[in-house]
Order: structure tokens, then C-alpha cells, then sequence
């Protein structure tokens, strides 16, 4: 049924069933962290369920055992988010980053390759560069442009030893840059043709949400999503999710269960109720934004605003938005004049919005990426993705639009 469904109404009420609840119109939370079997036999044929594979989403009558290894909350995000994300099935981390590093090292073999889409969000080029390339020999090669066949190809054959994965984020962080995920894929079959399997792709879809863009429909294997921005939407709780075909999602599943990184049932709770407005929120915000946008773009001492909805007219960057995007998003970039002081001088002035890093909230964040979110990285390697000591990374919350511009006007006055 989900899928005759408009993604608003999937995200208010699918995967939960009141009549196996006691009627309640709402999903309980089920804070125990372990289940109660029948009888010994019970004990004995859910453990060998569980080793077998089967859990009670298969209609199994094994049940549940132990909240690590699954429990009610768990199975209704994890339906509720395949379904908003066009997909067989999903496993749900306690954080977006433990879904990023469960599927990259559950997925990625030591000595093989990643190419990737760049600049990357922080936390991910950490892992890559800063553990599994030291520690696992894997090598990350980046993607000059993601909108461009020979840039992609060209990215594709630096990359030594078998790839294993192509990593795609569309739009990127912090600079909103797109890539073409129906392009990246067909790459991805070609080098499978030549390496006798193809690399998976994996398309990070934070910075739109699963209301925006199924990567999945555009022919990613995987859809990564962290739960934490716009699905929660309040900024009050950490999440994660993978989406994709059963059988890419039940190791990953496995891996969830030995490294302990699953979302307990008061955060899935939370993010079911959180689902249910995320229409609401993100329509607000993506009006916001556009709004914010224009004004920042006629300032004076705003050098360049990177917000999708400024795409050039024919351009391969624009062709591709509006091909697989249904909105421009609310988070992007502004470059203002000057450097990390005059930054500094004017994220200080402000008086509404919240200097923090994350995005996705009712609120509006600001933050500087160069000394936050991606401080980690390399200045060289930073700077040569287009992250300097002038950009602003700005999320648009849902205020009203006449107020978030008002600060953001007094505030670029110190500089």
C-alpha cells in the first residue's frame, strides 16, 4: 500500500498497526532491554530465528529477545523509513555517523577503494582518511565534478585495487554542490562489468531528506540518512538510517548487533512522532530559505551564496537538480567579504540565530565550517573543495522569514 501513498501521509502513520498495540492510536514506547520468552522452547527457536535471519517483521513467531538485536520501536522507524525512502528495507543507527561508519566498514575491504563525491561532511572524510586509509589501506579519491562523465570516469580510474564503493553526497556538505546519482550509477555498472562485480553507490541524502529526493529511485544502491537533522527536526535527539534491498541491509543489520550502534526505543519513539510533521517543517523551512537566500545574495558584503536554487539556467548542475530534487533544500552557504575575523565578527553580532553546528532544526543555525564541522580536515584539501575561512554555513529553521533576515542584515553590519 506504501507505495500508492503520497510520502506525507506515509510519514504520519505507516508501520504501526494499533490492533497489535492494545488499540493505542499512538505507538508506545517499549523501554525494556529485554523480552520475556513463553517457555524454554520459545528461548530456544528465537535465538536460532535471530542466527537464521528471521526477526518478527517476517511474520516469524519467534518474537523479540534482547532490545540490541531489535525491538518494537526499531521495527516501526525502520518500516516507516523504507517506505519514505522507496525501499525493500532499512536498518536505524543510534547516530547518522554510526550508520556511516557500520555500512563503511561492514561494506569496504582492506585495500580497496572509495571515490567520492567532494567536499565530504566532515565526520565521513575523517573516517576515510584518518582510519580506514591508516589502519585498513583503503584509498579515497575524490570526484573533481559529480554533474560531469569524465570527471566521474577520470575519479573512477585513479582509484587503485578493487573499488568497492562510490560515495555520493547530493548536496553536498557544507557547499550544496550536486552530483548526478543516475550517471554515478551507470559508471558504477561499467567498472562492474571490468572488475566482475560493481562497486555499491552510496548517496548520503541528509541534506535534502527522504521528501525531497529517493536516491534510490535514481538508481543509488544504498541511501544513507542522518535521523538526527531533518527527520527529528527539533534538535533534541541522534539518529541514523540506511535504506536499500534486504539483502544489502540484513549485514548491516548483523554488524548493528556485534558494534552495539542501534537507536534505542525512546529515540525511535521520538522520531516516529518527529516524521509526522516533517512535511509541514520542511515546507516551511525550503520557503524560508529561498527567501534568506535572495537576500544574501544582493548584499554587499556577501561574495557568493551556494543555495541550490541558484543553479545556473543549462547547466549540467541545473539539468540535474531538477531532475532528481523536488526543492531546493534550507541549508547552504554564503561567502562573506574578508576572512575568518570579519566571519567571527559577524556570527558574534547575532542575536536570533543559534551559532551551533548540525541543521535540520525548527530553529535557524549558523556556524563557520572551516573551525566546526570540518575543522578536522586538511586546510589544503578544505580549501581545494571550496570551504574557506569566509564560508557561513547557515540552516534555515521555520521563524518567520522577516526576522531570521533581520539578524542576519545587523549582524553583516560589523563586518
Amino acid at each position: 500500500m506504501a507505495d500508492r501513498l503520497h510520502p506525507d501521509t506515509i510519514a504520519v502513520g505507516h508501520g504501526y498497526h494499533p490492533a497489535a498495540h492494545h488499540g493505542a492510536a499512538k505507538p508506545p514506547v517499549y523501554l525494556t532491554s529485554t523480552f520475556v520468552y513463553r517457555d524454554a522452547l520459545h528461548a530456544k527457536t528465537a535465538h536460532e530465528g535471530h542466527f537464521a535471519g528471521r526477526g518478527p517483521e517476517d511474520g516469524a513467531d519467534e518474537g523479540y529477545i534482547y532490545a540490541r538485536l531489535d525491538h518494537p520501536n526499531m521495527q516501526m522507524l525502520q518500516a516507516r523509513m523504507a517506505a519514505l525512502d522507496r525501499a525493500e528495507a532499512c536498518a536505524v543507527f543510534n547516530s547518522g555517523m554510526a550508520a556511516i561508519s557500520t555500512l563503511l566498514l561492514s561494506l569496504v575491504r582492506p585495500g580497496e577503494s572509495v571515490v567520492h563525491t567532494s567536499p565530504l561532511y566532515g565526520g565521513t572524510d575523517g573516517l576515510l582518511n584518518n582510519l580506514m586509509a591508516p589502519v585498513h589501506g583503503v584509498t579515497a579519491v575524490a570526484i573533481g565534478d559529480a554533474v560531469d562523465a569524465a570527471a566521474i570516469g577520470d575519479a573512477v580510474d585513479r582509484a587503485p585495487g578493487r573499488l568497492g564503493v562510490i560515495w555520493v553526497e547530493t548536496p553536498s556538505n557544507p557547499l550544496a554542490g550536486i552530483a548526478d546519482i543516475a550517471l554515478i550509477a551507470s559508471v558504477a555498472r561499467r567498472v562492474g562489468a571490468r572488475q566482475g562485480s560493481p562497486p555499491l553507490v552510496v548517496v548520503d541524502n541528509t541534506f535534502m531528506g527522504p521528501l525531497l529526493q529517493t536516491p534510490l529511485e535514481q538508481g543509488a544502491d544504498l541511501c544513507v540518512t542522518s535521523l538526527t537533522k531533518y527527520a527529528s527536526g527539533h534538535s533534541d535527539l541522534l539518529g541514523g538510517s540506511v535504506s536499500g534491498r534486504a539483502a544489502l541491509i540484513e549485514p548491516l543489520r548483523r554488524m548493528r548487533t556485534v558494534m552495539g550502534t542501534h537507536l534505542d526505543p525512546h529515540g525511535c519513539w521520538l522520531l516516529l512522532r518527529s516524521l509526522e510533521t516533517m512535511g509541514l517543517r520542511t515546507e516551511r523551512a525550503c520557503r524560508n530559505a529561498a527567501a534568506v537566500a535572495r537576500f544574501l545574495r544582493d548584499h554587499p558584503k556577501v561574495v557568493r551564496v551556494t543555495y541550490a536554487g541558484f543553479l545556473p539556467e543549462a547547466s549540467a548542475a541545473r539539468a540535474t537538480f531538477e531532475r532528481q530534487c523536488a526543492g531546493a533544500g534550507s541549508t547552504f552557504v554564503f561567502e562573506i567579504r574578508g576572512g575568518e575575523a570579519e566571519a567571527f565578527r559577524m556570527l558574534d553580532a547575532l542575536q536570533l540565530l543559534r551559532l551551533a553546528v548540525s541543521l535540520g532544526g525548527t530553529e535557524t543555525l549558523i556556524c563557520h565550517p572551516a573551525t566546526t564541522t570540518h575543522a578536522s580536515v586538511p586546510r589544503e584539501r578544505r580549501e581545494a573543495s571550496g570551504v574557506s575561512d569566509a564560508t557561513i554555513r547557515l540552516s534555515v529553521g521555520i521563524e518567520h522569514e522577516n526576522d531570521i533576515i533581520a539578524d542576519l542584515a545587523q549582524a553583516l553590519e560589523r563586518i
